[in-house]
């Protein structure tokens, strides 16, 4: 019994410790970044497609007939309503301007938010209308697309 003094007592090791971490952990945070990258530039690009889309619309649209393009602008401008401000898009005559102008840093007024107002309900040879507040109308559109897409 003379090696007893040499006999130690019995020791628990450490805990496990949570870092370093290991290479799994590792490989699944650099994929969770990936995948959150990834989704974030799709969602970019559907919400500049969409208005890249708009703007070649409203371009398109020929302003020397001021009824018909008053027509096809706001016809353009509740599709975008469609996808973005569902009650928008059952608006009509003053309350469609009083929202347009309420999401727009420009406010459409005079005779382009008359025309707007009125295109529906007029014919298309009316001469109450000129180029210039067909113009007005799609310079406003272009704004409010690029301040609502």
């Amino acid at each position: 019994m003379n090696n007893l003094p040499e006999i130690r007592d019995i020791h628990i090791p450490d805990g496990v410790s949570v870092f370093p971490l290991a290479y799994g952990w590792w490989i699944m945070s650099a994929a969770l970044i990936v995948c959150a990258l990834c989704f974030w530039v799709v969602m970019k690009q559907i919400k500049t497609s969409r208005k890249h889309y708009a703007l070649k619309t409203l371009n398109s649209i020929d302003t020397q007939l001021p009824i018909s393009a008053a027509i096809q602008i706001s016809e353009l401008l509740k599709r975008i309503c469609l996808s973005k401000y569902k009650n928008a898009s059952a608006l009509y005559g003053t309350n469609w301007i009083d929202f347009l102008n309420g999401h727009a840093s420009e406010k459409l007024t005079g005779a382009a938010a008359e025309l707007l107002v009125n295109a529906p309900f007029i014919g298309e040879q009316s001469k109450t209308y000129t180029i210039n507040e067909a113009e007005t109308l799609k310079r406003f559109a272009k704004i409010w697309i690029g301040e609502n897409l």
